[in-house]
């Protein structure tokens, strides 16, 4: 234990972290002032209370320090390391037999830290992003009742499809539910309706269609034609049916996984949510990646000082965020697997942090 924390690893890693912790925060706060600047008499025309405005984004800040982490350990990277060398620490670390490699150990145990923090986040950020739009009142001032051509996951396996709904009458029309069975016990069936009304009392009368029964592979199906039927299983109501799905930063990995297996069941193309939901393991993962990358980048920044460094860590994290959402929208369209293309930044920076580390002089 005494070899492995030093008194020089304890130096090297309370510098990157005093710096780690203000960009962080520093760079969330900033976000919150130009988000608040874009949005406030927005909200101010909802007449909402200051306060419940300002808790807002206190609940928005969890999201936005997500997102900066990876910046954050970038910085926190340069900076250190640009310190080091400007001091002559580095070398006076290597004429003691101390390595580069084992000089910026500290900074890539910080930067796993900072993965497993970002980790952390990424599971709290739906709940806190659900909390502040209950304050906002978001869903309160969502317009519209109608939807068009949209499929939704039910309970039970059952998928429905529908070509209209309109909530405010509580009437559909074009329904098709299907439900994937097991075996003669609990077979297949598709239920095809022109039409349903709602009612409170009732739930949803169906009209004009008819049932295909598929109790196997093997076995012929059986169709069934009724002019009404009240569905038992479809207690979804209107309003329920016209629910905006969430954002992917409303759920978390598993949330996102089950909706994305109901939404490919029914149909839908789930390409840019898959995307998404590979990004909340490679953002994390970023910050180990960007600190290799970074370690070696530092060793240069003395040459023009911190305005060198800023310059540097601020072109790095631009290019690193453009090439995100350049994979991004190449996996949403299915060019290439939506997990490579979340993956891929990581990779082409992984490559070169390898090749400049191989090049530092030790």
């Amino acid at each position: 234990m005494r070899r492995l924390f030093r008194p020089l690893d304890r130096y090297v890693f309370s510098e990157f972290w005093k710096i780690f912790t203000m960009t962080a925060l520093g760079f969330p706060v900033l976000i919150v002032i130009i988000d608040l600047t874009d949005n406030l008499d927005k909200y101010l025309n909802r007449q909402l209370p200051r306060s419940q405005i300002a808790l807002s984004y206190l609940y928005f800040i969890p999201d936005s320090m997500f997102l900066v982490m990876p910046a954050a350990v970038l910085f926190a990277t340069v900076f250190s390391i640009g310190a080091l060398t400007r001091h002559s620490e580095i070398t006076a670390a290597k004429a003691s037999g101390i390595s580069f490699y084992r000089l910026t150990l500290p900074i890539y145990a910080g930067a796993i830290f900072a993965a497993a923090l970002a980790v952390s986040l990424g599971e709290l950020v739906p709940i806190t992003n659900g909390r502040r739009a209950e304050l906002l009142e978001e869903k309160k001032f969502r317009p519209g009742s109608d939807r068009y051509n949209f499929a939704f996951a039910a309970e039970r396996g059952r998928v429905y499809k529908i070509s209209s709904l309109n909530a405010e009458k509580g009437r559909l029309e074009g329904l098709e539910i299907e439900r994937k069975g097991k075996g003669a016990d609990y077979p297949t069936y598709v239920l095809i309706a022109d039409e349903g009304l709602y009612k409170p009392t009732h739930g949803w009368k169906l009209a004009k269609g008819a049932i295909h029964v598929i109790p196997s592979d093997t076995t012929a199906d059986v169709t069934f034609v009724f002019d009404s039927l009240h569905d038992r299983g479809m207690h979804e109501t209107p309003v329920e049916l016209t629910a905006t799905p969430r954002a992917p930063q409303e759920m978390g990995y598993r949330d996102l996984s089950r909706y994305i297996a109901a939404l490919e069941r029914s149909g839908g193309d789930a390409n840019e949510l898959r995307v998404e939901r590979a990004l909340k393991l490679a953002v994390p993962i970023t910050c180990i990646i960007i600190a290799l990358f970074g370690a070696p980048l530092a060793t240069s920044t003395q040459r023009g000082g911190a305005a060198y460094g800023i310059g540097i860590s601020l072109a790095t994290t631009v290019i690193f965020l453009m090439l995100i959402q350049l994979t991004k929208a190449v996996g949403g369209k299915g060019i290439i697997s939506p997990e490579v293309a979340a993956w891929m930044p990581n990779a082409v920076f992984a490559l070169i942090g390898m090749i400049m580390l191989a090049r530092v002089r030790t």
